[in-house]
């Protein structure tokens, strides 16, 4: 469950689109145990079924009720506020140099693959996407560099679509504790070897994964369980080109700090996007980007069923990590070799000096300032309570008891 509630939603949610198709849909599939207690969630979400929190409002000393949020890492409407705290913890690693974003995409014959074993292909993808990166680092650098991969699932359209997220410092840490850099601001290392390099290890890996009896096939890929037909397979993705994309440099901590803020913690699809639902014909209609038109926005309208579908392909396995740290930002390296960093750019010539450090000040940072008092809007508002799912009310300071039904109150 979030922190205090899940402030004001849209007039069009996830969570209203599940609760109106989930009753339908769920007598007629059936579901892992896991993607059921996500729909569960979500739908709960902003509904009251999970708790209230009241808000005391210092403008006008009134007091009104909120529904809590599922806090679920798949919800639109909770991942707000996760991702202002992670940046802000994020903001003591960042580094005063140059930054490079890439993407590293699965080819399209591994998707249905990926859909049967995510854990396994994703792990995977995490590590031939580092190991790419940090072996071009040490390789062209002699350094070891900071990087931070994200992964994404989806297209525009909600298809299956698993991409890497991949933000590298532009250079690295020597074993003498010096900064050593590309010579050229512009790029950071030549895309078509990061990409070959990448599918050979990528390639190894699967090949590993399937000699040890790490992956499950069913249905059309049950043929792939034979080793030679896996061999054949594997033939046929290497003949394939495999695209990475690589974007110029992000420049100062505080421009990456906005940047990383775009990807850290997306969904399949936002609150924003949903255009309209028909309760009659049982479709909803969302806004999506249409690369191959000059990236144009349409709209698309899918079956109760189809879009559920599509949201499910995106349904992370349980405890999965989806953002992580590698070269001096790994866990295990952070605490000495930031600062380590850090000495060695003061005077160093790759040194990016940041703009004027601001305070990360996000509206989901603050619960309070995501929604106004409904009695006078002012924002100044204080959480002193909350009302769980089995109805215990919690008091976090001494005010009035609480009302016994959580509807919107006037406490003045």
């Amino acid at each position: 469950m979030s922190s205090c509630d899940s402030g004001d939603k849209p007039e069009l949610s996830v969570a209203k689109v599940l609760q109106l198709f989930l009753p339908e849909y769920l007598p007629t599939h059936a579901l892992p145990v896991h993607h059921l207690k996500v729909l569960r969630r979500l739908a709960r979400c902003g509904s009251g079924q999970l708790g209230w929190s009241v808000w005391h409002c210092q403008a006008c000393n009134r007091r009104h009720w909120r529904p809590s949020g599922c806090g679920d890492r798949h919800c639109p409407s909770c991942q707000h506020q996760r991702s202002a705290d992670w940046l802000e913890k994020q903001r003591a690693a960042l580094l005063p140099v140059r930054y490079f974003h890439w993407v590293f995409t699965l080819p399209s014959l591994l998707r249905p693959l990926a859909l049967q074993n995510p854990k396994a292909i994703y792990d995977l993808l995490f590590d031939c996407a580092s190991a790419t990166l940090l072996q071009f680092g040490r390789e062209r650098f002699g350094a070891e560099i900071a990087l931070t991969a994200i992964l994404h699932t989806w297209g525009q359209n909600l298809i299956d679509h698993p991409h890497l997220h991949c933000l590298v410092s532009g250079g690295g840490l020597t074993p003498r504790n010096s900064w050593a850099g590309p010579k050229q601001a512009r790029w950071l290392f030549p895309v078509k070897a990061v990409s070959d390099l990448f599918k050979g290890k990528f390639s190894a890996g699967l090949l590993k994964l399937h000699a040890t009896g790490k992956l499950q096939f069913h249905g059309k890929l049950q043929e792939l369980k034979d080793a030679g037909a896996f061999a054949a397979f594997l033939r046929q993705i290497r003949s394939r080109r495999w695209v990475v994309f690589a974007k110029g440099s992000v420049t100062g901590p505080e421009s990456v700090l906005q940047y990383l803020g775009r990807y850290t913690h997306r969904v399949a699809i936002s609150n924003g996007r949903l255009l309209s639902i028909d309760p009659t014909a049982r479709t909803l209609t969302f806004s999506y980007k249409d690369y191959a038109h000059g990236s144009r926005i349409k709209p698309m309208t899918l079956t109760d069923h189809e879009f559920i579908r599509r949201l499910l392909l995106h349904v992370l396995p349980p405890r999965f990590t989806k953002i992580r740290h590698y070269g001096i930002l790994g866990n295990n390296q952070r605490k000495t070799q930031i600062p380590s960093a850090r000495a060695a750019l003061e005077h160093s010539p790759w040194r990016f000096d940041p703009e004027v450090s601001k305070p990360l000040v996000s509206e989901s940072a603050d619960p309070s300032r995501r929604f106004g008092c409904p009695f006078c809007h002012a924002t100044n508002l204080r959480c002193v309570g909350r009302v769980d799912s089995s109805g215990k009310t919690t008091l976090f300071k001494s005010f009035a008891p609480l009302a016994p039904d959580p509807v919107p109150l006037d406490s003045s």
